[in-house]
């Protein structure tokens, strides 16, 4: 990876890792099939998926008009999206990042930027909600150490849920968010910054999301710059990756509603993508006041008009 040079510059050389490397890579044919992985890249579907209508149509397929993301017929998240925060190992040294992070949500509930994602809707039309809600915190000093699996993921959120208070909900997001010296060995700052998926718990389809605090495990590759606009720079590169994740959560929840013919659901089309920005306070980059902080979040795809890359809808 490259030296930063500037914050936006850094920041658009560096979170996809996924989006670009992977978009690299990947050489779109109009005859494959791609679909989600949930970490900001696609992956070819065999030809026995594709014949027993595991994966896309070919060339993205789906429905939704030619605003270049398709619905693929899967379910999206409806009415007010719960959020649940799982502070994941020693975060004495950054405890900054607990005061930061939870006025993100509320501030992204009715927010234009997060308008967004009511462009995107079901098989019966029932769009998403401009409407989250940070519905509890809970702490989880390290039950799996500092080198964690993506299975270590799901087995955070199930002990979160049975042995932390927080409870069965379907229609809720669970964010693992990992202090600074945790790694996510599947290739946290090599691949990606953040990643969503779903899974089952307690007999119920449970989404939840890892997103990691890149000061140490990736400064570079995951956009850790000083001054940032609230003064943490882990904590404000975590905020846009959990923006992007929480994007994809709501209108891809299974990884069978929306994406197009990479795989790409609607935030990975824009990644590191910030649009207009301006100066905040104390010298950091911003492009968003929610809340009554400012913050520095990619934009979104918007699924109507022919599609675009916006900070509002």
């Amino acid at each position: 990876m490259k030296n930063k040079t500037s914050f936006v510059a850094a920041l658009a050389a560096g979170l996809a890792i996924a989006a670009t490397s992977q978009a690299s890579a990947i050489k779109p044919d109009p005859n494959a099939v791609y679909r989600p992985t949930g970490k900001g890249f696609g992956e070819l579907v065999s030809p026995s998926d594709i014949h027993s209508n595991k994966g896309a149509k070919p060339g993205g397929g789906g429905h939704g008009g030619n605003n270049g993301i398709f619905y693929n017929g899967g379910p999206v998240m409806l009415g007010t999206t719960n959020v649940y925060y799982i502070w994941y190992g020693d975060w004495s040294a950054y405890s900054s990042a607990q005061t930061i992070l939870p006025d993100l949500i509320p501030g992204l509930s009715g927010s234009p930027i997060y308008n967004i994602n009511t462009s995107y809707y079901n098989g019966s039309n029932q769009h998403v909600s401009n409407s989250t809600q940070l519905v509890a915190q809970v702490y989880d000093s390290g039950s799996y150490g500092t080198s964690l699996t993506d299975a270590n993921i799901q087995s955070i959120v199930t002990n979160a849920i049975n042995n932390l208070g927080l409870g069965t909900d379907t229609n809720g997001v669970y964010f693992v968010l990992t202090a600074p010296d945790v790694q996510e060995t599947s290739g946290f700052g090599t691949q990606y910054c953040g990643w969503h998926t779903k899974g089952t718990i307690n007999g119920q389809t449970i989404k939840y999301s890892f997103v990691g605090n890149p000061v140490t495990q990736a400064p570079t590759g995951c956009g850790v710059n000083n001054p940032s606009p609230n003064g943490d720079g882990g904590a404000d590169a975590m905020a846009s990756v959990i923006y992007h994740e929480l994007s994809e959560a709501v209108t891809d929840p299974e990884l069978n509603a929306w994406y197009d013919r990479r795989g790409y659901e609607n935030a990975d089309k824009c990644a590191w993508d910030f649009g207009s920005t301006y100066t905040t306070g104390n010298g950091a980059t911003a492009n968003v006041s929610l809340g009554g902080r400012d913050w520095l979040l990619q934009r979104n795809w918007v699924n109507d008009n022919g599609g675009l890359c916006a900070l509002s809808y």
